[in-house]
């Protein structure tokens, strides 16, 4: 018998960091005021969705959205450190222009999308790809046959669009990932086969219309 878990990813609202094109990694910055509308205006169009529980990162700018979804559903929103955002290491805090010239060697990894890199003091893609699909795998067992929201950040849903589309790790990113957009994914367990990632619906944010869109980690 097959069981299925759906999750609506979200990625969190925006920072001044995302506006100033800074990579934030697991630093820990809080919305900015378009951020707060966007996650309000998420939830919005979230409201006719039934879920039986909303998952976030533990970082501010994650949680703050979720919070938005959890309010008026009598759920709290659980945190899990284990979606987080990818550390990346000596380049948070840099803008990505600033990136290539402070740190043109590693600025070189970053661009090739080199799998073991871990940016001296950061997180390699490899371990990075295998702490997603942990926390991922252990959501669907958690909540077999629900329906849940998860609040999360860009590096985290780039790893499961790709997973659940078969593209590589390795390749360039040729989708976008906006603030607050919804992003549906059903998980099937199989039992002994295994589970199968699929992709519902994408980049869901007709909510945004007038609110500003940024994508940077």
């Amino acid at each position: 018998m097959i069981t299925s878990t759906r999750i609506c990813f979200v990625r969190h609202g925006e920072t001044d960091w995302n506006v100033e094109k800074r990579i934030q990694g697991q630093t820990d910055i809080p919305l900015n005021e378009t951020g707060r509308a966007q996650a309000l205006a998420m939830a919005f169009n979230a409201a006719h969705h039934y879920f039986t529980a909303v998952y976030s990162s533990d970082l501010s700018r994650a949680r703050q959205t979720a919070q938005a979804i959890a309010a008026g559903r009598n759920l709290d929103v659980i945190t899990r450190v284990q979606l987080r955002e990818r550390n990346y290491g000596i380049f948070q805090g840099v803008t990505k222009d600033d990136a290539g010239t402070l740190y043109p060697e590693a600025y070189k990894y970053y661009e090739a999308r080199d799998f073991k890199y871990n940016f001296e003091t950061g997180e390699s893609m490899q371990r990075f790809s295998e702490r997603v699909h942990t926390a991922v795998d252990w959501l669907t067992r958690h909540h077999s046959g629900h329906t849940i929201a998860v609040v999360c950040h860009a590096g985290v849903l780039d790893i499961i669009y790709r997973k659940a589309t078969g593209r590589s790790l390795h390749t360039p990113r040729d989708f976008v990932i906006p603030n607050c957009a919804l992003n549906w994914f059903r998980f099937d367990n199989r039992g002994g086969d295994g589970q199968g990632w699929h992709l519902e619906s994408w980049d869901d944010h007709h909510h945004l219309a007038k609110v500003e869109l940024e994508s940077v980690e």
